[in-house]
């Protein structure tokens, strides 16, 4: 029982991980799509660059869950 919820949780963190860096990567290419535009919305920029760095953090964390503690 034990395994098959530590097996279920592994699946959960893989599928959040993955849906993090797929919204990263979408984040990356909207800033990349905005600052090209002369007339850009700096202030835009400024949002997605800080909910970038909020995934950033969440996907260090999630990465951290997956990976078990080594203790040297």
């Amino acid at each position: 029982m034990a395994v098959d919820q530590d097996n279920d949780e592994a699946a959960h963190l893989e599928a959040e991980l993955s849906r993090l860096k797929q919204e990263h990567r979408d984040l990356d290419t909207a800033i990349d799509a905005l600052e090209r535009v002369v007339a850009g919305d700096q202030l835009q920029v400024q949002r997605l660059k800080k909910r970038k760095l909020v995934l950033r953090d969440r996907i260090q964390y999630v990465e951290d869950q997956i990976t078990p503690d080594i203790i040297a």
